[in-house]
């Protein structure tokens, strides 16, 4: 399927010149901004370096480098941020049941990479283009997709659900990889039309050992397309712990392809939204790619067919929900007087809602033509499309017994 670039709206600004390597960048206002990475001094030693803004116990920490980019925030705002990621939640707890349950064939969890999925996803303009994997559910609420037409390609009902270009949000991805190639010709393609707007492509730690990512990172910067590589870190490719996918931090592979690299906190809905609004706005500056790494945490199974527990131990997992991204948004919301209980349970109420809303809306999809794959296959018919037709409604006639049901 072909998208169509709508992002034509306003001249791109000059560029400030190609983007440099991992280290120094030139912001919006010409000063020079250092890219590195800063450690909280709220943080273990032992934790890795990586922009934060808000602690695991909800404390906010300054960051001269990246506050800025939230300093306008207000209560109403956190209180949506917040909001999004208990929806998100509820949502994808829902659909884990429906599988579970027979509804669903499959299902991709993103427990624990909520605060990653919205703070990113919120950061975005309506007239970026995103190009998202299998798991990202919470970019897509951000992007106004309805949670129920995420279920049909999980429900075997339809490849997608949705028009990619009603939301710019493309449709899912299940080749590992393959997104960030789409992403950055589709912004090579924006640049070109000259227009001010970005494009974003998520992908996960395992992914970023595929050859495509590679060659976007090698055309994007050769072309300096507006482009944000988003890397959900996630800690495992399935069963692949990280140490063996990569010996250097994720992010700084951008060095070796001549542009920035920053490591954000996963789990710090602030300090994601603050990183990316950065890197989309070097985008739509003319000063090229972006690679962030979301440093987080995949609270559950890789999907519904995966056991996490046959490669990877309880303590893990405990010392990671300690970092919860929902409680640490919860506490700071009350430590600073910017939601009441009142909120809170409306809010569990609306949680609850759309989790029924989302199960009665996956139960009354209707079966899909199970002829229609034979469809569009080739566009003057084939001979042997014609004959594997005619096998398969001689297997599906082989179902009804002697009475014809």
């Amino acid at each position: 399927m072909t998208v169509e670039s709508s992002a034509a709206r306003k001249p791109r600004r000059t560029a400030a010149g190609k983007a440099g390597t991992t280290g120094s960048t030139t912001g919006t206002s010409g000063t020079k901004r250092t890219t590195r990475t800063t450690r909280s001094t709220a943080k273990k030693s032992t934790d890795p370096d990586l922009v934060q803004l808000l602690t695991p116990e909800g404390k906010r920490v300054a960051n001269a480098e990246y506050d800025a980019f939230v300093v306008g925030i207000t209560p109403e705002e956190l209180r949506g941020l917040y909001r999004d990621m208990v929806l998100t939640r509820r949502f994808d707890a829902e659909a884990t049941a429906l599988q579970r349950q027979g509804e669903l064939g499959l299902w991709a969890s993103l427990l624990g990479q909520e605060a990653a999925q919205i703070g990113s996803g919120r950061a975005t303009r309506p007239d970026d283009y995103v190009f998202p994997t299998y798991r990202e559910h919470g970019v897509a609420w951000c992007r106004g997709v309805d949670p129920a037409n995420l279920l049909g390609m999980f429900r075997g009902v339809n490849n997608g659900g949705w028009d990619p270009n009603g939301n710019n949000f493309h449709l899912y991805t299940i080749v590992i990889g393959s997104q960030t190639l789409h992403a950055t010709g589709y912004a090579m393609g924006v640049a070109k039309d000259g227009a001010d707007s970005a494009v974003i492509a998520y992908f996960g730690d395992g992914a970023s050992s595929q050859g495509d990512v590679a060659e976007s990172f090698t055309f994007s910067a050769v072309y300096n397309a507006p482009v944000v590589f988003f890397c959900q870190n996630n800690q495992w490719a399935i069963s692949e712990p990280t140490e063996k996918q990569t010996r250097v931090p994720l992010y700084q592979r951008a060095q070796g392809y001549g542009f920035p690299g920053v490591r954000v906190d996963g789990n710090d809905v602030l300090a994601c939204l603050a990183v990316t609004k950065w890197a989309l706005e070097r985008a739509r500056n003319g000063e090229g790619p972006t690679l962030v790494e979301a440093y987080t945490y995949r609270m559950g199974a890789h999907t519904t067919s995966d056991d996490p527990t046959r490669y990877r131990g309880d303590e893990e997992r405990l010392a990671w929900e300690a970092k919860d991204p929902i409680l640490r948004l919860h506490r700071y919301l009350e430590a600073s007087n910017h939601a009441d209980e009142g909120f809170f349970a409306e809010l569990e109420a609306e949680s609850e809602a759309l989790g029924k809303r989302v199960r009665e809306a996956v139960r009354a999809m209707p079966d899909p033509d199970r002829f229609a794959l034979f469809e569009n296959v080739y566009a003057d018919g084939h001979a042997l499309v014609d004959e594997e037709r005619a096998q398969f409604a001689a297997y599906q006639a082989s179902f009804a017994d002697e009475g014809g049901h």
